[in-house]
C-alpha cells in the first residue's frame, strides 16, 4: 500500500463526510479513556449513557473509581454491556494511575507514545486498538486505531489480506503516513463514519448521485444488493 493511496482514501472520505470533531463527546482524558473502555464490543449511545451515570455519581476521576466499590461501578456502567467486566477494567486501569503515578493523570499520559502504548498493554483489559485510542485521543499522540470499520474497509478494498494482524495493518498507517495526531484522528473518524454509513456488514453501495465515494476501488461494489437479491428470491445483475 503507498502513501498516495491512503491519502487519496482520506480526501474522497473527507470529501463524502467532511470533518468528524472527534473523540465523540470526549471531554477530559480521563471520560475520554472510560469512553474507550466502555466502547469495547458496544455501541457509542449506550457507553454515552454509562458516563452520564458515572458523572451523576462522581466517578469520572481515577481517585473516584478507585474510592468505589467495583459493584457500584458496574451498575453505573450497566448501559455498556459486560459491566462487570468493564468495572473491573475500569478500577485496573485508576488502580494503575494513582499507584505508580500517584493519581496524576497528566504525568502518566505525558510520556512518547511507544513507552506510553507499552505501559498501557500492561493494564488489565487494555487491549491493542483502546491502547491506541487511549494514545490518540485522550494522550493527542500520533497512534492509528484499527478497529472493524478499518479492517473491513481495507479487506473489501483489496489491499489487505483477512488474516492480517492488527500490528500490521497499523503499520500500513503509521508507515506510510506523516505521525500526526490530528491527520489520525479525523482519519479514524471518517473510517468510523463511512463504516456506519456505507461499509456496513451488508454494504449500502447506492447508485447514481447516491453511489459510495469508493465505488470505483471497491472489490466488493454491489455485493449488497447482490445478497438482497438472492435472500428475496431475485436476481441482481
Amino acid at each position: 500500500m503507498t502513501d498516495e493511496r491512503l491519502r487519496d482514501l482520506f480526501e474522497r472520505l473527507l470529501a463524502a463526510y467532511g470533518p468528524q470533531g472527534w473523540w465523540p463527546g470526549g471531554r477530559a482524558p480521563f471520560e475520554v479513556i472510560v469512553g474507550a473502555i466502555l466502547t469495547q464490543r458496544c455501541s457509542w449511545k449506550n457507553a454515552a449513557r454509562a458516563i452520564e451515570n458515572l458523572r451523576t455519581e462522581q466517578m469520572l476521576s481515577p481517585n473516584a473509581v478507585c474510592d468505589a466499590p467495583v459493584g457500584r461501578i458496574a451498575v453505573c456502567i450497566r448501559p455498556a454491556v459486560f459491566y462487570n467486566a468493564k468495572a473491573k477494567k475500569l478500577r485496573a486501569f485508576a488502580e494503575h494511575v494513582r499507584d505508580g503515578w500517584r493519581g496524576d493523570l497528566d504525568a502518566f499520559l505525558d510520556r512518547p507514545p511507544e513507552t506510553l502504548r507499552r505501559d498501557l498493554l500492561t493494564i488489565h483489559g487494555i487491549g491493542e486498538e483502546t491502547a491506541d485510542a487511549i494514545l490518540l485521543y485522550a494522550a493527542g499522540k500520533p497512534s492509528f486505531v484499527i478497529d472493524a470499520y478499518a479492517r473491513r474497509l481495507l479487506e473489501r478494498l483489496g489491499w489487505i489480506d483477512g488474516r492480517a494482524s492488527y500490528a500490521t495493518l497499523r503499520r500500513l498507517f503509521m508507515e506510510q503516513l506523516p505521525l500526526d495526531a490530528a491527520l489520525f484522528n479525523e482519519y479514524h473518524a471518517l473510517i468510523v463514519q463511512h463504516g456506519k454509513t456505507r461499509c456496513r456488514p451488508r454494504p449500502v453501495c447506492g447508485d447514481g448521485s447516491d453511489r459510495c465515494p469508493l465505488a470505483d476501488l471497491c472489490l466488493a461494489i454491489g455485493s449488497g444488493e447482490r445478497a438482497a437479491g438472492v435472500r428475496s428470491g431475485g436476481r441482481v445483475g
